[in-house]
């Protein structure tokens, strides 16, 4: 009976995760194609555009998983009071980081590029998307931290409806604007830029004026912002920070491995970005259920039943490896199928095809390392030690080792890339080991 309660709850919450994820993927591939049809200048220029972006959703992203970790507990000991005040601080940081990542994306769009590329072409093209996308910043953290806190309270479909609703907005925007449909103008790159700001213009007013107006399950208002919270700050910083701090150094490893595949050239990068959507498509359901067992074990912890919760981590480990496997097989049968999607020349298919079968290696391990870094670990609260296993891993090995290979020696798209992910196999490893120590459960009182 537990069993079965274990794998309903887990599916509860997973499945909307899976769905969402599925959405924001079917939107990526529709960028990538539309975009792609403008040639691989505007596809490079959209991706490393999107880096830079992708720090701070990575920091959005973090600090909504961190503050998480917190309400999933305190939601398990049906404390109210911490769990607004858990609300109220993440949403003040959010609103600092938003406004900061607006002024510096709107002020400094070439400096940002040319971080990433040296190719003129690609740089004009990556400034114009970023100066119509930098005013979606504080929507955009602010949604993604309010739709982990839904998820951490059992409510998953909120942010689902959310997705589903911006996914036939950006499309149907996208192909207006960047092909100047319906009398609009013709705008390309900008006009992707401009779809994705009114998906999340929507996104805002969906998730954010629901959370704060009308919801009564958290019970979450404006006034709520102001309330003092001087006695969780230590638990805060403690518990959520470190999350912030890894996924927004993750980020900026994520964006340092961009540029040296931008080093290595446009080609590369157009290859690479191709890959990205193959790799969602097959991590989704690993993604989903990593962020429901964070919820599951939090949930169980804060209920007092210790034992229960490394029960629940050790299948959740398990899961890990079969939805691995399954990753893994997927990218190889549909890698032919996606990348004959997209206008490119037939070396940039090449070195498209090399990628996706080192991914599919690299998949093997990643699904493990999911559930560990963002998922069970996280959801015991075990934040400082994975801040320094993303941080260390990523910056020791995948970015120097990376760029040794692809820049120094000039290997092989496939042995470059294993390089510039191999923190992914060195942290599945390290992971297992925590868990086994029992190490990973930290007290959170509140």
């Amino acid at each position: 009976m537990k069993n079965q309660q274990f794998y309903v709850k887990t599916a509860r919450l997973a499945v909307p995760i899976m769905m969402q994820n599925m959405i924001t993927i079917g939107v990526n591939m529709a960028d990538n194609i539309m975009v792609g049809s403008l040639g691989e200048n505007a596809l490079s220029a959209v991706a490393l555009a999107n880096q830079f972006i992708n720090i701070y959703q990575f920091s959005c992203m973090g600090l909504g998983q961190g503050a998480s970790i917190m309400t999933s507990r305190f939601w398990g000991m049906k404390n109210e009071k911490a769990l607004k005040q858990t609300i109220a601080i993440t949403t003040r940081i959010c609103l600092v980081l938003g406004i900061l990542f607006t002024v510096i994306t709107w002020c400094f769009p070439e400096i940002i590029m040319k971080i990433f590329i040296s190719e003129p072409a690609v740089i004009s093209q990556g400034v114009s998307y970023l100066k119509v996308l930098s005013v979606s910043c504080l929507l955009m953290g602010l949604s993604l931290a309010y739709s982990n806190v839904y998820r951490s309270v059992g409510n998953a479909k909120w942010p689902l409806f959310s997705s589903i609703g911006a996914f036939f907005l950006n499309i149907g925007c996208n192909y207006i604007f960047i092909f100047g449909k319906f009398g609009a103008p013709e705008l390309g790159v900008t006009g992707a830029a401009l779809g994705t700001l009114i998906a999340r213009i929507f996104e805002f007013v969906f998730i954010c004026m629901y959370l704060i107006f009308f919801d009564k399950k958290i019970g979450f208002r404006i006034h709520d912002i102001f309330m003092k919270c001087q006695n969780l700050m230590k638990e805060y910083v403690q518990i959520s920070i470190p999350v912030v701090i890894s996924d927004t150094l993750y980020g900026f490893g994520n964006s340092a491995v961009s540029m040296v595949m931008g080093r290595i050239g446009s080609q590369f990068v157009s290859a690479n970005s191709i890959t990205l959507v193959t790799q969602q498509l097959s991590t989704v359901f690993i993604q989903g259920a990593a962020q429901s067992s964070s919820v599951v074990v939090g949930n169980t912890l804060g209920e007092g039943k210790v034992a229960r919760a490394k029960e629940e981590a050790e299948r959740f480990m398990k899961m890990g490896i079969v939805l691995g496997a399954l990753s893994t097989i997927i990218i190889i049968l549909i890698s032919d199928p996606v990348i004959s999607c997209y206008n490119i020349t037939p070396e940039t298919a090449v070195i498209a095809k090399e990628l996706m079968y080192s991914i599919g290696i690299i998949m093997l391990f990643r699904g493990v390392n999911s559930m560990m870094t963002k998922g069970v670990l996280r959801g015991g609260g075990d934040t400082r030690f994975l801040m320094v296993a993303d941080i260390l891993f990523l910056w020791v090995a995948s970015v120097p080792l990376g760029y040794l290979a692809g820049v120094v020696l000039h290997w092989p798209a496939f042995w470059t890339y294993f390089f510039l992910k191999i923190d992914e196999i060195i942290k599945c490893f390290w992971c297992i080991w925590r868990l086994k120590s029992g190490k990973w459960i930290k007290k959170i009182s509140g």
